[in-house]
């Protein structure tokens, strides 16, 4: 169970978001939605462990969440807006790297290829890839590194619609395992019954006269 209970970020000295709560358990998704600036990515940052919470708490399974950031690393996956893939490897070698980074067999990239659609280009080199097939293979690490919490930051850039029905089912997949998902977009996303947080851009704070 992840809780955040009245989360709150800020940057160069200037509020971001505050009072952020919500409770997901096992299956659960939540959505992030509101323009940009609004503070989603900064969000997914910090219960990824990155960056510092200015206010509230994040715990799991009721214990403080970050008391332990290593261990608190390895039940999760971030997938962030940029694909943040090597462009000399392959896609298998891609992905076969990933493994070894998440502590899983290299021999189960087959299968996350296979879920993202992959399969006909294990052996391209990212370089040569398109915008949506390199967005697949940073997608595929996602059933790959068999994590509890995945945080996506507009997962869906750059898909086409196969693309996006593979993620859906990929996401369908985790959540009737018992898996968590976390995910900003501008645009609709394949998460049915997902709770929804949305974020408005906060003005900027001025002095008293």
């Amino acid at each position: 169970m992840l809780q955040a209970e009245d989360l709150a970020a800020a940057r160069g000295g200037r509020s971001i978001f505050a009072g952020v709560s919500f409770t997901l358990t096992s299956g659960m998704a939540l959505t992030l939605t509101g323009p940009n600036g609004a503070g989603k990515t900064t969000l997914l940052r910090l219960l990824a462990g990155l960056g510092r919470i200015v206010g509230g708490r994040l715990l799991w399974n009721g214990a403080d969440a970050l008391a332990d950031r290593a261990a608190h690393a390895r039940r999760l996956t971030l997938v962030g807006h940029q694909d943040a893939i090597k462009t000399a490897f392959t896609v298998e070698e891609a992905l076969a790297h990933e493994a070894r980074i998440a502590g899983v067999d290299p021999a189960h990239a087959g299968a996350a290829m296979v879920a993202l659609g992959l399969s006909h280009l294990g052996s391209a080199p990212i370089r040569i890839l398109s915008a949506g097939q390199r967005r697949r293979v940073a997608l595929a690490r996602l059933p790959l590194a068999r994590r509890t919490l995945w945080l996506l930051d507009e997962p869906t850039v750059a898909l086409d619609h196969a693309g996006v029905a593979a993620l859906g089912a990929v996401m369908a997949a985790h959540r009737a395992a018992g898996g968590i998902i976390i995910a900003s977009s501008h645009l609709p996303l394949p998460l049915p019954n997902a709770a929804q947080l949305r974020f408005n851009v906060r003005p900027p704070e001025t002095e008293a006269a």
